[in-house]
């Protein structure tokens, strides 16, 4: 049996499903964020939809559907960009997973396609499990795909850039503008490396800042092809699947169960 959206289904069927205790992925993907000039805005509504659909090939488990507002503090500034403030994405969070467990949903995990939002996720998990004693699992994006690193040749990366291009060319081809690809590291490459976290945003000014990027990336999105984009893509999903696996064998069976 594979899996499903939630969103597919009627409530009975979805019922079905819980009185099976499947278990539940929320996906967090922002809707609306800039993604420099090449790549669209839903950037990573588009990953976060084709990593939970390669998830759902694999395993018998409901999808809910894309958490598309988040903590994006670095990009609010850019047209068409749209963040909330981090107390009210920990509501928002808390408010999904309660509804969940209300409804009989005893397994939830969360599969996060953001930076900025990991920390706040994380403190939304661990209050919820203070609360309510419920283990919600969380997958944050900077954890997944390393096994196909070694095919990323820039110098650095971190948003719109040869690794995030290369996987929206491997999911919707057609949503990239080849033509407006470019490299940027900004001043990056000369910032200092140190044990400190530095906040950091995205802007076109000043130039001599540390945050300055004229395109809204970071990396050298000139290097995406469409085939490093599917060997991440396959590794990403393969170690979330590994994941949930381990994490909820009852849930969504152990590796060569017969689905």
């Amino acid at each position: 049996m594979k899996g499903r959206w939630l969103e597919d289904l009627t409530w009975s069927e979805a019922a079905e499903w819980r009185d099976r205790d499947a278990l539940v992925l929320v996906p967090i993907g922002a809707a609306a964020k800039e993604h420099g000039h090449a790549l669209p805005l839903c950037t990573d509504y588009l990953l976060a939809r084709g990593l939970t659909d390669g998830v759902l090939e694999q395993l018998p488990i409901l999808a809910a559907p894309v958490m598309s507002f988040g903590y994006y503090p670095a990009f609010r500034h850019y047209p068409g960009s749209q963040h909330i403030r981090p107390e009210t994405f920990t509501m928002l969070i808390d408010d999904v997973l309660s509804g969940f467990l209300a409804q009989g949903f005893r397994n939830l995990a969360i599969l996060n396609t953001g930076v900025s939002t990991t920390p706040v996720v994380q403190v939304a998990v661990r209050e919820f499990y203070e609360r309510t004693g419920t283990r919600v699992a969380l997958a944050n994006i900077l954890a997944l795909g390393h096994d196909a690193e070694h095919l990323m040749t820039q110098k650095l990366g971190g948003h719109g850039d040869e690794h995030e291009t290369s996987l929206i060319l491997a999911l919707d081809e057609s949503r990239v503008r080849k033509d407006k690809l470019v490299c940027d590291y900004g001043h990056q490459l000369d910032a200092p490396k140190t044990v400190f976290y530095w906040p950091t945003t995205f802007n076109g000014a000043p130039e001599s800042g540390v945050d300055y990027s004229a395109t809204g990336i970071r990396g050298d999105a000139t290097l995406a092809t469409k085939e490093k984009g599917e060997a991440s893509l396959k590794a990403s999903v393969s170690d979330v699947v590994d994941g949930l696996r381990a994490l909820f064998p009852d849930a969504v069976g152990r590796p060569g169960d017969a689905s």
